[in-house]
């Protein structure tokens, strides 16, 4: 399937797990994590060092996630992508939204692999808020950007 194809599959789903949000109130992750509750998703934080974020339980695990999801957003360092990412697959997770600004560019063919390895549908690199419908100037700026340039997802 095509990325827009999964972006769009992704953005329909109101229920994913949000894996790699911060405890702390001002990292980006944060903002993003709010802006899908704002939007009527229900983003389950995942963060092993959390039990609560903006007042919603945290798990420590993709694995303990309750209800289970089937797709999950990573915001994650590169060193541990492909370790969470077999979590992942192992809690039932076929589509993933591997965040970055630069899209596919950000994603290793290591990482890539493993996805294709685990049978799961792989979102690779680009930035959630380009594509949601009450994004701020920036973002849209940075759709903008990505289209001149040729890198926005067909």
């Amino acid at each position: 399937m095509k990325t827009r194809s999964l972006i769009n599959e992704f953005l329909k789903q109101k229920h994913f797990a949000f894996i790699g949000v911060s405890r702390n109130e001002k990292d980006f992750s944060r903002i993003l994590f709010r802006a899908f509750t704002a939007a009527g998703y229900e983003a389950i934080p995942v963060n092993p060092m959390a039990m609560e974020i903006d007042g919603r339980k945290c798990f420590g695990s993709v694995r303990d996630v309750s209800p289970r999801v089937t797709s999950a957003l990573l915001l994650l360092p590169k060193y541990s992508l492909t370790r969470v990412i077999v979590k992942c697959a192992e809690a039932g997770i076929t589509l993933l939204w591997i965040y970055g600004i630069m899209g596919p560019r950000d994603v290793s063919r290591e990482v890539l692999a493993v996805c294709k390895e685990y049978g799961i549908e792989v979102i690779p690199g680009y930035c959630p808020f380009m594509f949601m419908q009450k994004a701020g100037w920036f973002h849209r700026l940075h759709g903008s950007v990505m289209k001149f340039v040729g890198m926005y997802p067909k």
